[in-house]
């Protein structure tokens, strides 16, 4: 069983994945003087028996790595993963200044399409000969090669715009769930660079940029991905896409979202209590994780 958990910060993303091997994972940070504490000590009792712990910043806009220094003062970044970029900003913040250092220090792994490392997705003995299995985790983009990938890159090491370097990274679990994140990829960029994307099928997607419309996944993308859940995140909602042809969780109204992954189940928790949605299975959970409201069946 692994237990993902996508946390409502307002408007930003971050998320974290207890797998069920001996990882931890967190994806991107948001975290400002109301909910750092909360955060902050979540994650260190989480994670606390694992020996691999990993933090995946998707690109380095502030409401994807605001709190970052907090985060690095406080729990430590030991494995520090971002594709390959020499993004700048005219107005450096103290975090941004921290993710800078982190991507250029010696803790960063640099992601792109295809990837591989112990144990991100390789299974294996460490140094002093303990197996330690996979996080499941794999990178369906960046194509490096690309020239839209490139012209963002560019954009990015400008100032202009950071959000198309985002990877598109899955989670996978053994006869279980396929997740997707697509960081704040944009519409037009995604339609420009689909026919150089190899995506199949993912059971749960987050949807890009917090699902805002400029952030819609094309159509030719979502049949391939044929999703049987999107979480649209938070954002004003006169952004919102609301993927009306899709089962949708709307975090601005479900507060932070839980995922108990099993085989062949994902039973899921928000943390208001008065949110509900008719598309999900009951199967009787328990308030584990705050307020079950069903479980999608993978």
């Amino acid at each position: 069983m692994s237990i993902i958990k996508s946390f409502s910060v307002g408007n930003g993303d971050m998320f974290y994945i207890n797998h069920n091997t001996d990882n931890f994972t967190v994806i991107d940070c948001y975290m400002d003087e109301d909910n750092e504490e909360r955060i902050i000590n979540e994650i260190i009792n989480k994670s606390k028996n694992k020996g691999i712990k990993r933090f995946i910043s998707t690109h380095p806009d502030d409401d994807h790595i605001m709190g970052l220094k907090k985060y690095e003062e406080k729990i430590g970044i030991s494995n520090f993963y971002c594709v390959e970029n020499k993004a700048t900003k005219k107005n450096e913040t103290e975090d941004f200044e921290e993710y800078c250092s982190l991507r250029d220090g010696n803790k960063h792994f640099y992601l792109y399409k295809g990837c591989s490392r112990k144990w991100m997705n390789k299974k294996g003995d460490d140094d002093s000969g303990v197996y330690r299995g996979s996080s499941g985790i794999n990178v369906l983009w960046p194509n490096t090669a690309n020239l839209y990938f490139k012209d963002a890159l560019e954009k990015a090491h400008n100032g202009e715009s950071h959000n198309n370097i985002s990877p598109i990274i899955k989670y996978s679990l053994e006869n279980g769930v396929d997740i997707l994140w697509f960081g704040d990829l944009e519409k037009d960029f995604m339609e420009n660079i689909k026919d150089d994307l190899a995506i199949e099928q993912a059971d749960i997607i987050f949807a890009p940029h917090h699902g805002r419309d400029s952030g819609k996944i094309p159509k030719e993308i979502l049949d391939k991905i044929n999703p049987k859940l999107v979480i649209i995140g938070e954002a004003p909602s006169e952004y919102l896409n609301y993927y009306r042809e899709y089962n949708t969780i709307t975090q601005n109204s479900a507060g932070d979202i839980t995922f108990e992954c099993e085989s062949n189940n994902v039973h899921i928790y928000v943390s208001n209590e008065n949110y509900s949605v008719s598309f999900l299975k009951d199967k009787s959970k328990s308030n584990s994780y705050d307020y079950y409201i069903g479980t999608l069946e993978v």
